[in-house]
């Protein structure tokens, strides 16, 4: 009885495993052409060897998978359509290791041109935890119809109007450079991210200090005396965001660290922020901390 309870559990295991890598190679192309870049990235392992020799020559490369959703987004979303017909996929399971191979026909439209190339993919995937990732990602091409010039025309749109995706990857760069910004003193870069209506909101402030200030000229008076009052600082070590629906809006974590020169105390601070970025300027930033760190640090309302 044992010997088939474990038996069983194997083949219900592998088929569980099949069903889950042959969803990740429907998924790529369907989350591809919704344009899903951020769900798409879920499917990859941190490092991917991404061979389309066959369809644009070049070398292979290892790549990261924000780099390979920069890439996507960069030009996918500037068609008019796309569709990848994904068929007869193949899996092969060896312990943590996998392999699939499937047809696929990928059809791409935009302003009357139309393009369409067959191949087989070929992909590599790793089982970490529970979870199969892809590692590695090869197209073999085999025919195509139609012109490559929609490449051209699909890149002019959606340059013009830039994907979720990496407006989303711009204004997370916005924040992080507001961020170091702050660290290393350089208050001409921080004064460039304020656009001139910005408003800073600070709902915790401790007592004597404004909950609210408005204006890029108000801010930066604001921060005023931030190279007199600071030593080393780190904001950045452990930044963390949280995806949120609009692109413009960014959620994040953060653990500040500063030695106070006016005090000679380590401030230790664990903040959350909310950003609203729009055409690379921070319109807004909601921060929120504990107030009682603050006041210690810099000696605030501490009797003579």
């Amino acid at each position: 009885m044992t010997a088939w309870i474990t038996s069983a559990t194997h083949v219900l295991s592998e088929s569980m495993d099949q069903a889950a890598i042959k969803n990740i190679v429907e998924a790529v192309g369907t989350l591809a052409d919704q344009g899903q870049f951020d769900a798409l990235e879920q499917l990859y392992a941190p490092e991917v060897r991404m061979d389309y020799t066959s369809l644009t020559g070049g070398e292979v490369e290892l790549k990261s998978p924000k780099a390979i959703m920069t890439q996507w987004a960069g030009m996918l979303p500037g068609f008019d359509l796309t569709r990848h017909e994904v068929k007869n996929i193949n899996i092969q399971i060896e312990g943590n290791h996998a392999s699939a191979s499937a047809d696929v026909v990928a059809y791409h439209y935009v302003s009357g041109l139309y393009w369409e190339v067959s191949g087989n993919y070929r992909y590599a995937f790793e089982k970490e935890a529970s979870s199969w990732l892809i590692t590695a990602h090869t197209f073999l091409l085999k025919t195509e119809k139609g012109t490559r010039e929609v490449f051209a025309e699909a890149s002019k749109n959606a340059s013009a109007k830039p994907a979720a995706y990496l407006v989303r990857q711009q204004n997370r760069k916005i924040v992080k450079d507001y961020l170091t910004a702050l660290e290393t003193k350089n208050m001409d870069l921080f004064a460039d991210l304020l656009a001139d209506d910005m408003v800073l909101e600070m709902p915790y402030s401790p007592k004597g200090y404004p909950e609210r200030v408005a204006g890029k000229r108000d801010i930066i008076k604001h921060f005023s005396n931030w190279l007199e009052m600071s030593g080393a600082a780190d904001f950045t070590s452990e930044l963390t965001f949280y995806r949120m629906t609009s692109p413009e809006m960014i959620f994040a974590e953060w653990k500040g660290e500063v030695d106070i020169i006016t005090t000679g105390r380590k401030y230790q601070q664990q903040y959350a922020g909310l950003f609203h970025i729009v055409a690379g300027k921070i319109k807004l930033l909601r921060e929120y901390y504990d107030p009682a760190p603050f006041a210690y640090a810099l000696g605030l309302n501490e009797s003579e």
